[in-house]
């Protein structure tokens, strides 16, 4: 069984039909929609008259329809984005899930990401998440595969110009490798994270400290422990992609903040699990380029 999660707050069904289109296009058994929303009250009903329409008047989804393809809803206490997925997969596993995507709402996909995925994990039971090769609407590449940070890392990025940084964060985003072939990397964006849903269950759901911002970073380290977080370009998906906490002072204050207790949690200037995984990584990633050069 295949499940999938979208947390939502304040979205109208205009803002998650893109998801939702590619969710259903996809060999999904559940969507789960988590509503951590305070002010919109109406999109219980959105959604369900868009579902009951767009399933049942479509040949190959009424299809999936009778074969047992269930779109939940649930409103959620907004207790930040990791609670609002961590509801979504305890059910999914009470359901017996055997695969679960957790997805921003501003996600879009080909109905052949998913197989291509799913292929791939089957057939290494090693990898235990997968993230593949995110795209802005038109095109151009988002850098969403890293290493682990370090303190400069993370503040520079929100508070530095980029020239003055720019070799350092070229590094962190592993630029260097084109993002031409998969790499095991130690930390990969929440906005599309496929886990084997035993490999989660054995390392922990999202911890609930974290509000949003460094949840991701922390699942991603801690399942590097134990299996493969595999960034996979065999897939491509498109991602809008809003970077609110710049735009926002409440939003940038939460992710400092979250970061803060990240560092708190795994080391601030010390953090040898960081620099082996890293070190790892950059290693991995040089023979590749060097491997490459010689063909």
């Amino acid at each position: 069984m295949i499940t999938a999660s979208v947390v939502t707050y304040d979205h109208h069904l205009l803002d998650i039909e893109p998801v939702l289109r590619s969710l259903f296009a996809s060999p999904v058994d559940i969507v789960y929609v988590i509503d951590q929303s305070e002010n919109m009250l109406d999109l219980k009903q959105e959604l369900l008259t868009y579902a009951n329409k767009v399933l049942k008047g479509e040949p190959e989804l009424r299809e999936k329809l009778n074969k047992g393809f269930q779109l939940l809803y649930f409103p959620h206490e907004n207790l930040g984005y990791g609670s609002g997925h961590n509801f979504a997969i305890r059910m999914a596993i009470e359901a017996g899930s055997t695969y679960h995507l957790v997805v921003n709402p501003d996600i879009w996909f080909g109905p052949e990401v998913f197989p291509t995925i799913l292929s791939y994990m089957k057939q290494h039971p090693e990898v235990g998440q997968i993230m593949p090769r995110v795209l802005y609407p038109k095109g151009n590449e988002q850098r969403l595969v890293k290493l682990l940070p370090a303190p400069f890392d993370v503040f520079a990025r929100l508070c530095l110009p980029e020239r003055l940084f720019n070799q350092r964060n070229s590094t962190f985003e592993l630029r260097h490798s084109n993002y031409s072939y998969s790499i095991n990397a130690p930390y990969l964006s929440g906005c599309f994270m496929f886990f084997d849903t035993k490999a989660l269950q054995e390392v922990g759901l999202f911890d609930e400290h974290f509000f949003m911002y460094a949840e991701d970073i922390d699942l991603t380290r801690r399942m590097h422990r134990k299996y493969q977080t595999l960034f996979f370009p065999q897939a491509i998906i498109y991602h809008k992609f809003s970077r609110a906490s710049h735009r926002s002072f409440r939003l940038f204050r939460i992710h400092v903040l979250n970061l803060i207790m990240y560092f708190n949690k795994w080391g601030w200037w010390s953090d040898p699990e960081r620099d082996e995984f890293n070190r790892r990584c950059l290693a991995d990633i040089d023979e590749c380029n060097s491997r490459l050069g010689q063909l």
